[in-house]
């Protein structure tokens, strides 16, 4: 029998990445789509993420699904939550293409794609509907500012407020390299500012449970600057930080003539960095700020990896590229056995197991 998986993902590797992507949108929601997943998650690796009961911890980090059109398909794959977006109040387009560059000799991918969504009516629309439904699994937004905006810091208040109630948490996105001068709301001063109206905001969308709200952090910020934004998390009492986003570096052996393309990098070489931040913040957080480990996570020992280091969950999205849809399931499986090795009857313990004692 062919091996139908490794045909296609010629044909797909073939295909300019976008067109590629588009294609595969298009499968997951075709009545196909409805045959993914069946599989139960193994016992060990039901989780409670900031009051979020969560089936595993691995998630689809935002990105794949920009514009909320597929979130249960992704859930069907078998992921143990799924974030939508990044969505912007008004739609953009984002920067011209090409784009995103496939590096296949590094397992990664470096794109400068900008923010391109449908905007907050058509996604808000999307999440209604499927509130409406009642369908089960956790989604998080993950929220922009548009490139043009006078007022970014009101862009994201704005895109709280819009999507109140359709999201099981919210992500700030201030990290990614491709709108210029977005990255600036990590310094100390316009992170509390951002924090002080968000906050205020989010008290006011629920009288009975305040949704959480995580900040999405660069892998390129300093030391100094992680300091900072590990004290301003603890002073507001910030639900969690997602360490983190695409980096503008090029670590020392990225190999494709693709490297030197703008644009954030992600995929395996992104791995060391990602790994060495949610140590730091880990520990400068003294652990009482949830994490998400985002980064070169390709396999059952990556996410175990970046448990022990800190992360309550993790996020990936590269890596389902290069080895399709079947990795999740490979993952969950190798990090259960993992934390049974290890005698852990739960990811929760687990969790920061190889940081320093204080």
């Amino acid at each position: 029998m062919p091996d139908l998986y490794a045909m296609g993902r010629r044909f797909m590797m073939r295909l300019e990445p976008e067109q590629a992507h588009r294609l595969t949108l298009k499968l997951l929601k075709s009545p196909a789509a409805l045959l993914l997943g069946g599989c139960a998650d193994p016992p060990e690796l039901e989780t409670t993420f900031m009051g979020i009961r969560l089936p595993n911890p691995v998630g689809l980090a935002a990105g794949f699904d920009k514009n909320a059109e597929v979130p249960d398909a992704m859930l069907r794959v078998g992921f143990g939550f799924v974030e939508v977006g990044t969505v912007t109040p008004r739609p953009q387009q984002g920067n011209p293409p090409p784009r995103v560059f496939r590096l296949m000799e590094d397992e990664a991918v470096i794109n400068r794609i900008g923010f391109a969504n449908d905007g907050a009516d058509v996604v808000t629309r999307r999440l209604s509907e499927r509130r409406a439904a009642s369908r089960p699994g956790k989604i998080g937004i993950n929220i922009g500012a548009n490139r043009d905006s006078e007022d970014r810091i009101e862009d994201y208040v704005n895109g709280l407020k819009r999507f109140s109630g359709l999201g099981d948490y919210y992500t700030i996105n201030i990290s990614s390299p491709n709108t210029p001068g977005l990255r600036g709301l990590q310094s100390r001063d316009q992170l509390k500012l951002l924090l002080d109206r968000l906050l205020a905001v989010r008290e006011q969308m629920s009288r009975v449970r305040r949704p959480p709200l995580l900040i999405k952090l660069a892998p390129d910020l300093t030391d100094a600057e992680c300091e900072d934004v590990a004290a301003l998390a603890l002073q507001h009492e910030v639900d969690g930080l997602i360490v983190g986003n695409t980096t503008i570096s090029r670590p020392e052996g990225v190999a494709s003539p693709l490297r030197d393309e703008t644009g954030g990098l992600s995929g395996r070489p992104l791995k060391s960095l990602a790994l060495r931040n949610l140590r730091l913040m880990y520990a400068l957080t003294g652990g009482r700020v949830p994490l998400v480990g985002v980064g070169g996570i390709a396999s059952g020992e990556d996410a175990y990896e970046r448990i022990r280091a800190g992360a309550s969950v993790v996020q990936l999205y590269t890596a389902l590229v290069f080895e399709g849809p079947g990795l999740v399931v490979r993952i969950k499986q190798d990090l259960a056995a993992l934390l049974r090795r290890d005698g852990f009857a739960s990811v929760a313990q687990a969790v920061g197991a190889d940081a320093p004692a204080a």
